[in-house]
């Protein structure tokens, strides 16, 4: 079995197999056998199963195998095909999916591979595609026990976001309604090859089983919320009205007042009980809102 975290093994493998690093894929694949280890016992923690998404040379998924009853890895690039074959040989309980994981049927793969298994998720995501695939992982509502993945430092510490800070926006809300959001470790630059010009982090998301807050409109209730992060230097009186979705500005004025946080409060010291107080009172008082 080959050591997948030794960079000179990964680069013997490039050659041997003709492989090359695709940028545009943004492919950075991990060689830290402690930030590989971090990855692999969080996911498998109460969870027989692992879906790893973007196996890449495979480092991830073989320490996942190690501890998992089953693992599906699915892979958009082809030409990993028979890198995949090679090192990960003798591992009975790993299969590999080709596709995009933004097309994938999950609840399917749930229900033929993963029968009566609790089950994580574990990505090592490229750059590029991090936000949209979160999202669609998080905003499908799969039963997965927890997410765990691997991002940009900056996108983990927004993440994790408290009110008020400049990391504090839309996506952390909207990572924080579904999942409770962790870092696990940073990751340097150093950790990967190739290596990416900044540093990453893993977080550990913890799927709700119920959402963070009770909202009578879901739907408003993110309208709301990336109203108010639209533009940030503005009052979230101001960035409501200037959406031209939330009715009159009288209205908006009286949605804002009742909350008794004053009339120059920003969307960013909103605290996500806010946004669903918020999202009740227009519900509740402004007909036609949306």
């Amino acid at each position: 079995m080959y050591d997948l975290t030794d960079p000179k093994i990964i680069k013997y493998l490039c050659r041997r197999h003709g492989f090359t690093f695709s940028k545009s894929m943004g492919q950075n694949f991990i060689t830290d056998p402690s930030v590989l280890m971090s990855i692999a016992e969080r996911a498998t923690d109460g969870a027989e199963g692992v879906i790893e998404i973007g196996p890449g040379f495979g480092s991830l998924t073989a320490a996942l195998a190690t501890r998992a009853k089953k693992v599906a890895a699915i892979e958009l690039d082809r030409r990993l095909e028979p890198v995949l074959e090679e090192t990960l040989a003798g591992f009975g309980n790993i299969d590999i999916i080709w596709g995009d994981c933004l097309k994938v049927d999950y609840p399917r793969l749930l229900n033929e591979r993963f029968s009566g298994m609790s089950v994580s998720v574990a990505a090592n995501l490229p750059y590029y595609i991090t936000t949209p695939i979160l999202m669609h992982l998080v905003e499908g509502r799969f039963p997965f026990k927890r997410i765990i993945v691997m991002v940009q430092k900056e996108v983990a510490e927004r993440l994790c976001a408290a009110p008020g800070g400049k990391d504090y926006g839309a996506v952390t809300l909207a990572a924080q309604y579904y999942t409770e959001p962790e870092i696990l470790a940073v990751a340097p630059a150093k950790s990967f090859i190739p290596a990416p010009k900044v540093d990453s982090a893993v977080v550990s998301m913890e799927v709700r089983s119920a959402p963070a807050v009770e909202v009578k409109d879901e739907k408003l209730f993110f309208s709301l919320i990336k109203a108010a992060f639209s533009q940030r230097r503005k009052t979230l009186a101001n960035s409501l009205f200037n959406s031209g979705k939330f009715a009159s500005k009288a209205d908006v004025s009286a949605a804002v007042a009742s909350l008794g946080l004053g009339e120059s409060i920003r969307g960013e010291a909103l605290s996500i009980k806010d946004f669903a107080s918020l999202t009740d009172f227009f519900v509740e008082n402004v007909e036609n809102a949306n």
